[in-house]
C-alpha cells in the first residue's frame, strides 16, 4: 500500500523540549501479540555487535517525542506530540545518570534523531499512513515532517507485506528491495528482509538483518545450534582420523 495523499505544505515551528516529569504519556494497548516478538526479534541479534549497541537506544512501543506549532492557526500554542514506534534504533543518544529511567525520547536534546522506526501492521490499519496534522497528526506526518527519520517501514507480517520508505527531497519515497528481497539501512549499515520460519514459539514471517557480506544475523538459539553442529563436525573429523590412522597401524594415545 503507498500513500496517495500529498503532505500538506505547511510552515511548522518545531522544538525539542524534554518532557515534564509529570507528563501524561499515552497508554495504547498492544494491537498484535505478535508485535512484541517482532521486535525483540530485531533487537536481539543485534545485542552480539558491541558497535551497534554502544550508545544506542533500541526500543519498543516507546515515547518519541517534540513540540510543534503551527503559525496562523487559531492557537499559536505549542503543542508537545509523541508517537510510539512498534521498533526504534538511535545512535548515539545521551547517557543517563544511573538513578534516572528514560521514559520518553527527544531527538536533538537527548541525542541524534532515529536512523529508522518502524510500525506493525494489525488487522486494520492505524495512523501509520496518516498526514494528518491539524486535530491530531498522523505518524507519517510526525516521521517524515517533524523528527524527519531517513528510514520508516510498515510491515504486516500476516501478509509478508513489506514497505520501506527513504527521507528524499523531505518526503518519504517507497524503496525498490535488491535482487535478494532486502533493503539496505544506512546507521546500522546491515541490510533488512523478511525470513520465514519459527521463532519463539511462533511460525510465521519475521523481519531480519543481514550483514554487507549477505550473512544473516543469528537468533541466539541459532548462535547455539551452529556451535553444536560446529563440535559434531569437529568430532567426526577427529574420529575419521583415529579410524585412519588405526588401519595404518597407529594407535592413539587416550590420555590427554
Amino acid at each position: 500500500m503507498s500513500v496517495a495523499t500529498k503532505n500538506p505544505e505547511t510552515k511548522l515551528t518545531i522544538t525539542w523540549p524534554l518532557l515534564p516529569e509529570d507528563f501524561q504519556l499515552p497508554d495504547d494497548p498492544v494491537e498484535d501479540e505478535s508485535q512484541p516478538l517482532l521486535a525483540a526479534a530485531l533487537r536481539q541479534p543485534l545485542t552480539g555487535f558491541p558497535e551497534l549497541m554502544q550508545d544506542a537506544l533500541i526500543v519498543s512501543n516507546f515515547a518519541l517525542c517534540a513540540g510543534i506549532s503551527f503559525p496562523g492557526s487559531s492557537s499559536d500554542e505549542q503543542r508537545i506530540i509523541c508517537k510510539a514506534p512498534d521498533w526504534m534504533y538511535v545512535k548515539p543518544v545521551n547517557p543517563k545518570n544511573v538513578s534516572q529511567v528514560r521514559r520518553s525520547y527527544t531527538p536533538h536534546t537527548e541525542g541524534t534523531i532515529p536512523q529508522i522506526v518502524m510500525e506493525f501492521l494489525s488487522e486494520t490499519y492505524g495512523e501509520e499512513y496518516s498526514v494528518e496534522f491539524t486535530s491530531r497528526v498522523g505518524k507519517w506526518y510526525f516521521y517524515e515532517q517533524v523528527i524527519k527519520v531517513p528510514r520508516y517501514v510498515i510491515f504486516r507480517a500476516k501478509t509478508a507485506h513489506l514497505e520501506v520508505y527513504a527521507l528524499e527531497s523531505e518526503h518519504y519515497n517507497l524503496q525498490k528491495p535488491d535482487e535478494n528481497g532486502r533493503y539496505w539501512i544506512p546507521g546500522l549499515n546491515l541490510f533488512l528482509g523478511i525470513w520465514e520460519g519459527t521463532h519463539e514459539g511462533r511460525t510465521g514471517c519475521w523481519l531480519r538483518w543481514w550483514n554487507p557480506e549477505g550473512e544473516l544475523l543469528l537468533w541466539s538459539e541459532e548462535r547455539v545450534e551452529q556451535e553444536r553442529q560446529r563440535g559434531d563436525r569437529e568430532r567426526l573429523r577427529a574420529e575419521r582420523l583415529a579410524e585412519k590412522l588405526r588401519q595404518a597401524g597407529i594407535e592413539l594415545d587416550d590420555e590427554e
